[in-house]
């Protein structure tokens, strides 16, 4: 079913190039000096110190040479660069990762708002959770830098980015082509070919990915995927373009979690699977374009995308709770077509005589989607829950202005609005609707110093996430028939934070905040459907701890330190605790190089235990892994590396969740800890040769 939208007011064409046009003008309104110029901004050769620029003590910018030191099982680990996140798995490769970031269970990517090159990952009302972030499609190799930024406290980050958001920057042309080839245990192998040979007045660069792995489960993951990139650009970093075609597709099996009393009783094994038809295939393809301008006193950029995806997703979390005979495997396809817009344009000028940055923008994007959930065995469709056609677009527009008070005083301070529409067409009329929402979120930083390379802050703003379009129009729960409240169509987040930010020590650069963010509705994991559901307010405090030390030309260390207290707001004699929210996380990190031929690192990763449930009577266990990699440079264009993973071979978990199922056999549904174990250690050789 697919509806239309007449009688609604939308997005036309002419109306986006009438805000566009309307945004920029504001230009001429606002800039009173055009000899004031932009900030430059100071490249180091390992990590970007963002001191004298940063607008709060939890943004950073992470260097292609630090991504290159680093230690990653599956490609959503260079995420882990980003301080205080872990990126797990809870099933097959394939699958979009499992995200955790102040205390928060981010589940598949909400409130984490992913960005690669201007286009988001984050997939709206998706089949099987909100915010879906499946990130499988990154070439590590072509990353070079990777900007975070954390809370509510940013014009420029919308929907998704309360709790942070990532950008990744691909490269516009490498230095010299690269052909890797790699072999490992469990079936891993992995071929790439790239390079970006000159082409008229610009590059063409491309890059084909070949991937396979097994991974330790009994039936093996049998992950394969085929990836590629073709991008040509001209110009520079700051005046110039490119244009982009991407194209990912993949297929796997799933070993999704399974029930502990199975594993007590011997009945399972670590790696076993209950159901083992369980797995995916999914596709990824989009064509995107980014044009810069830049003088002495203004920038202007607009990037546009096309993004195809598709998703076919089985999966059996309660086996046979629902239907002892066929078991309670269910399917989520989801099909999609996103396009988007973003534009934003920056000049100097003075205010009362000061040196100020303003900068406009617009963010807009339309999807068209197909989901659904249907009861299968074996891949089979047995019944249809529900069947929906959504059409979702959104507009966004946003003002930020720095300015320097003084010589010790900057601020920070922006506005964005949000507005949403949302059509639902459901197999089931009675769930089918419109909605709409919008949402005005403020946002101001004050930045102090610096007082002998140290800055302070203080921020606070407004933030949101989208909720299903699905949640806001339901009435009737498709699976049971009873009657269904509907959900806001977005979320209001409010967040503060203090930090301060030092570079007093050589080759040190430290940064300390502390937190606390709001939500009006949390949204927790529902077991039982595989999805996430709109719940009570809640509220989590914390501080991170970050820091990067080089201390002579061939050691560095990363080591941050986070801790979370996350809890509802609104009583019920149930519990305050959050399921599933991160509490503790640790990591350190530990890389040599320019020893001879000689480089190498070592990464340990901690997440401490989670409370299950709300009452805290059932908690998980802490998870820590120790990674490392060694390399031999036989050449100046040819290297081995040897990686490990899982090192000490722990029996850890990527994830815990406590719900009830039920195995064959059994008499009557169990409540337990379901958990998917961490890999077994293993061991990948690969030969990188440059030309």
């Amino acid at each position: 079913m697919k509806p239309s939208f007449s009688g609604r007011r939308a997005f036309a064409p002419s109306r986006l190039s009438a805000v566009l046009a309307g945004c920029f003008a504001v230009h001429g309104a606002w800039a009173q000096n055009a000899e004031r110029s932009l900030a430059p901004v100071e490249v180091q050769s390992s990590r970007n110190s963002v001191l004298g620029d940063a607008g709060t003590a939890s943004e950073g910018l992470v260097t292609q040479q630090q991504l290159e030191a680093r230690t990653v099982y599956r490609p959503g680990e260079i995420l882990e660069a980003v301080p205080g996140l872990i990126v797990s798995q809870h099933s097959g490769e394939g699958k979009a990762n499992q995200f955790y970031l102040r205390g928060f269970n981010l589940d598949h990517g909400t409130d984490l708002r992913t960005t690669v090159d201007g286009m988001l990952v984050n997939q709206r009302s998706h089949s099987h959770g909100q915010g879906w972030t499946d990130v499988n499609f990154l070439i590590p190799e072509l990353t070079t830098s990777l900007d975070y930024r954390k809370g509510p406290f940013y014009a420029a980050e919308g929907d998704f980015a309360s709790a942070g958001s990532v950008n990744v920057k691909y490269a516009d042309k490498l230095e010299q082509g690269i052909a890797s080839f790699g072999v490992g245990q469990n079936g891993y192998n992995r071929t790439l070919l790239a390079a970006s040979p000159k082409l008229g007045d610009g590059s063409l660069l491309y890059a084909v990915e070949l991937f396979h792995n097994n991974g330790p489960f009994t039936v093996a993951d049998d992950y394969r995927k085929r990836n590629g990139v073709l991008r040509y650009s001209q110009g520079t970093e700051a005046n110039g373009f490119n244009v982009t075609l991407m194209a990912y597709d993949a297929k796997w099996h799933s070993t999704d979690q399974i029930p502990q009393r199975a594993l007590d009783n011997g009945s399972l094994k670590r790696f076993d699977a209950v159901d083992q038809t369980d797995g995916g295939k999914s596709s990824r393809y989009s064509l995107s374009g980014v044009w810069r301008e830049s003088t002495a006193t203004t920038q202007t950029q607009v990037n546009a995308y096309v993004v195809r995806n598709r998703l076919e997703l089985f999966s059996n979390f309660t086996y046979y709770m629902d239907d002892p005979v066929n078991g309670d495997q269910f399917a989520q396809p989801d099909r999609r077509t996103t396009t988007g817009i973003n534009a934003s344009h920056t000049w100097a000028s003075s205010l009362m005589g000061r040196t100020t940055e303003n900068t406009v923008g617009v963010q807009f994007q339309n999807d068209s989607i197909s989901n659904g959930l249907y009861s299968t065995v074996a891949r089979q469709v047995l019944s249809t829950t529900r069947a929906d056609h959504i059409a979702e677009r959104s507009l966004g527009l946003y003002l930020e202005n720095k300015t320097a008070w003084s010589e010790k005083f900057r601020t920070v301070a922006g506005v964005r609005v949000d507005t949403f529409q949302f059509k639902v067409g459901s197999d089931n009329a009675a769930n089918s609707g419109n909605s709409a929402a919008t949402k005005v979120s403020p946002k101001l930083n004050l930045i102090f110093g610096p007082w002998n390379k140290t800055e302070f802050y203080t921020s606070a703003g407004y933030g949101f996430h989208s909720n299903d379009a699905r949640g806001t129009t339901i009435t009737i729960e498709p699976k049971t028939g009873l009657g269904a409240d509907k959900v806001p169509p977005l979320v209001r987040s409010k967040g503060i934070e203090l930090g301060v930010r030092s570079e007093v020590i050589t080759g040190l650069q430290s940064a300390l905040s502390f937190y606390r963010l709001d939500f009006d509705s949390e949204l927790t994991f529902a077991g039982d459907a595989g999805t996430t559901e709109a719940g009570r307010p809640s509220r989590r405090t914390g501080f991170e701890f970050s820091n990067y030390y080089k201390p002579n030309r061939w050691l560095t260390i990363d080591a941050d330190l986070s801790f979370a207290r996350a809890r509802f707001r609104s009583f019920d004699p149930v519990g305050d605790r959050i399921p599933g929210a991160v509490e503790g996380v640790a990591s350190l990190a530990v890389s040599v190089d320019k020893l001879g031929p000689y480089f190498g690192t070592l990464q340990l990763r901690y997440f401490g235990p989670r409370p299950l449930i709300e009452n805290n009577s059932v908690r998980s266990r802490s998870t820590a892994t120790l990674n490392g990699r060694v390399g031999y440079r036989v050449s100046p264009k040819v290297k081995l590396e040897l990686e490990g993973f899982n090192l000490t071979n722990r029996r850890d978990s990527a994830i815990d969740y406590f719900y009830t199922s039920q195995l064959k056999g059994e008499a009557s549904p169990v409540p337990d800890v379901h958990l998917h174990p961490i890999e077994s250690r293993s061991f990948r050789l690969s030969m990188v040769v440059n030309f």
